[in-house]
């Protein structure tokens, strides 16, 4: 089913339940949130919001109970090659290279060898891994492996990244350095990005806007624009500016009213 929309990711009342012993447990209850062509948006939330069902969802890796999800004003009824998905585990095949990680989707679509190399060595430079395209996994840091993924999923040309925690795992200053990349990299190469997170000032710090949720049910507590300009630096994350919105997201996330979404 199609509807017309302007939005590039749409989702429409969805409510999500599982069995729960005798009961139903509710992990997403009346989500709506349109997300438009390029834009960058993060998704924060306490334990149990439901922000990885959400993504999921978009991911096609799960049906709602009810609602709609949308990608270009089409049913999401299944994974496709438009949405590329990245996940805290890195899940590169560890007896392949870098670059034949990177190659492997474009494999997967029929590519030929020549084509496959242009691409993974345009998209594993851009994310600085030239001096490591034919090393295999386990000589790679964790960061170096999560590079390499982005690189794998920017390979297969989605429209959409969804990315679930992607810098979790990874210690305080990979991470930051990490997020910048990742700017660096959406800044050249744009796409829709739906990025999962814990953390407060990656949210703030990556997206356009944040969108704050809440647990039991899981919904949309707030949405939260990010007005600083691109490209973002360190002294970005020392400016006022910044951290007046750190502070407003943070008390969205750590003092929500039970059962009330922010403004409502």
């Amino acid at each position: 089913m199609t509807t017309t929309t302007s939005a590039k990711i749409s989702v429409q009342e969805v409510r999500k339940t599982f069995p729960l012993k005798n009961e139903e447990f509710v992990a997403l209850d009346g989500v709506s949130l349109d997300i438009a062509d390029n834009e960058f948006v993060t998704v924060v939330g306490p334990s149990g919001c439901g922000k990885s069902t959400l993504m999921n969802i978009l991911a096609g890796l799960e049906t709602p109970t009810s609602g709609r999800a949308l990608v270009d004003g089409k049913d999401v009824v299944g994974p496709g090659p438009e949405r590329g998905v990245i996940f805290q585990q890195y899940a590169l095949f560890p007896w392949l290279t870098v670059r034949k990680n990177v190659e492997f989707g474009l494999k997967v679509a029929g590519l030929g060898a020549s084509e496959r190399r242009e691409r993974a060595d345009y998209f594993i430079r851009i994310v600085g891994l030239e001096q490591f395209a034919d090393a295999l996994p386990k000589m790679l840091s964790g960061g170096m492996k999560q590079r390499c993924a982005i690189a794998r999923a920017y390979a297969v040309n989605p429209s959409i990244l969804l990315m679930d925690e992607p810098f979790g795992a990874l210690d305080a200053l990979t991470r930051v350095t990490l997020q910048e990349q990742l700017l660096d990299t959406w800044s050249r190469e744009k796409r829709t990005v739906l990025f999962i997170t814990h953390d407060v000032d990656e949210a703030v710090f990556l997206a356009n806007r944040v969108v704050v949720m809440a647990a039991r049910p899981g919904r949309i507590y707030d949405v939260i624009d990010v007005d600083l300009p691109y490209p973002r630096t360190e002294e970005a994350r020392l400016s006022p500016e910044f951290a007046q919105l750190r502070n407003r997201v943070w008390h969205s996330v750590y003092h929500q009213a039970p059962g009330i979404a922010a403004g409502r």
